[in-house]
């Protein structure tokens, strides 16, 4: 109810305030995120929450939301003929990287990896050179081997039993192997709501949260989760739909960036769940149990909602000093 409020809040607010907000919010994100190393509360082996009395919440979520807002202004304010210029490109992946760094040292590597491809998407929506993607991938290519070396124990673990789901059947391979088999279980109509018994029977670790589709699948059937793919399917339409009927390039580039959160969190989890993709802690947005992810996407559909609203608005670029 207090989401469902702010977002018809958000959407009444103008784009022009979000404008002018875009960094402000990203630097609140970027310390708390920088005090969850100091101040977080750890939980099953990670430190990602934050304690505000008797409520506690995850920066790294609310970061995915000032990261859209602070491309999305910074795209607004470069001109088109620098925006693929070395220190133009320099501006996105600092935003990107900064609190890409604290979030993979908590550690959180799903969330991490999702902030990238979201700020990677938005550079590209933003209009960079398809140059720079490919420099990046050589990069990211040749940087893999040591890569390995940096991952926790327990990541490591989680890479190789997708790879081999048979190497740890009881360990870390066993959440994996339950899932399909709840996945399978529920055919092609399910088994009711609530008499799912790999779910209710807790055979599913966290099926309230990171495996809820799995829950879903088992009680809902295959025709539940197609209809479940089309509600998301519809959904990241319209916020595509928004961001193309947008004048500015900011309100364009904050709808396009909700529209790829969303998707990309679908995809991970579903995928995830399924065994067509390593384990990480990525939630079904909308879906899954858990207050901040609930929040982080309402405040983004809230945000949406407000660049429909100013859709016929043009902001003017203006050169900022340390821009230029």
């Amino acid at each position: 109810l207090f989401g469902f409020a702010v977002v018809l809040v958000m959407a009444a607010v103008p784009l022009r305030v979000w404008l002018a907000l875009a960094f402000p919010i990203y630097g609140v994100g970027l310390m708390c995120v920088l005090a969850v190393l100091s101040h977080g509360t750890e939980a099953l082996g990670a430190q990602r929450w934050l304690n505000l009395g008797p409520l506690s919440f995850q920066p790294s979520e609310i970061m995915k939301v000032g990261l859209i807002l602070a491309l999305a202004r910074l795209y607004q304010v470069l001109p088109p003929d620098k925006l693929s210029r070395p220190l133009s490109v320099l501006y996105s992946v600092l935003l990107i990287g900064l609190p890409l760094a604290l979030i993979l040292k908590q550690p959180d590597l799903g969330t991490a990896t999702l902030l990238a491809a979201i700020g990677i998407s938005l550079m590209f929506l933003g209009g960079t050179r398809l140059a720079w993607f490919a420099g990046g991938a050589v990069a990211f290519l040749a940087f893999l081997p040591f890569a390995w070396n940096l991952l926790h124990e327990y990541q490591k673990k989680r890479i190789i039993v997708f790879l081999d789901p048979d190497v740890d059947p009881l360990g870390k391979g066993y959440q994996i192997f339950q899932s399909k088999i709840a996945l399978g279980s529920g055919g092609y109509m399910g088994k009711g709501l609530l008499q799912g018994t790999q779910s209710q029977l807790d055979f599913v670790p966290e099926k309230q949260t990171d495996f809820i589709f799995t829950m879903f699948a088992e009680e809902m059937g295959f025709v539940g989760c197609i209809i479940l793919l089309l509600l998301y399917m519809a959904l990241i339409w319209s916020l595509l739909a928004i961001a193309l009927r947008s004048r500015s390039v900011f309100g364009r580039l904050v709808a396009a960036g909700v529209a790829v959160a969303l998707f990309m969190h679908v995809f991970v989890n579903i995928a995830m769940v399924m065994g067509v993709a390593p384990v990480v802690g990525v939630p079904l947005p909308l879906v899954s149990y858990g207050g901040s992810s609930l929040l982080s996407t309402l405040f983004g559909l809230g945000l949406a909602m407000s660049a429909h609203g100013s859709r016929h608005v043009i902001f003017e670029r203006k050169n900022i000093g340390w821009l230029v």
